[in-house]
């Protein structure tokens, strides 16, 4: 098997739809526990607060690491070997998936996630986008590599 490596790009049209989601949902648990605070029920307002910040901090997350690549840990570039799989990291690092590699696809094919442990023993897992590749092929073609390399 040869070496398949790819650039990643920011998925401006995700992060959109990801805005779209997040932050209707985030507005509208603070506002509700806001109400629930002047209303004494400060318990259900507690539990709204920690879930509008889950959410802030998940879509956050989402956001700036997967859709914009802007988080150090974010990966901008693949390269798959024939059995690692290597990432090349915004903060300028990288890293290197060696061990009990696992592909996951979803059924819409519009994203896939990758597992495994890197050279230090550690369980690292990514999520990829369809918009952060360059073109539809592209996409199809390093999924086809990894359910090879994964064995899944």
């Amino acid at each position: 098997m040869s070496e398949l490596r790819f650039n990643l790009v920011q998925d401006r049209k995700g992060m959109a739809w990801d805005l779209l989601l997040y932050v209707p949902t985030v507005t509208a648990l603070l506002s509700m526990a806001a109400k629930f605070w002047f209303g004494d029920d400060a318990n259900l307002a507690y539990l709204l607060v920690f879930l509008g910040s889950f959410f802030f901090i998940a879509g956050a997350n989402r956001i700036l690491k997967t859709r914009l690549m802007l988080l150090p840990s974010a990966p901008v570039g693949i390269e798959i070997g024939k059995s690692t799989i290597r990432f090349a990291l915004s903060g300028g690092g990288q890293t290197e998936l060696v061990k009990d590699l696992r592909f996951y696809s979803d059924y819409a094919g519009k994203s896939f996630g990758l597992t495994g442990f890197d050279n230090a023993g550690q369980r690292q897992q990514f999520v990829f986008h369809k918009g952060q590749f360059p073109d539809v092929q592209g996409y199809q073609a390093i999924q086809d590599k990894l359910r090879s390399v994964c064995g899944s």
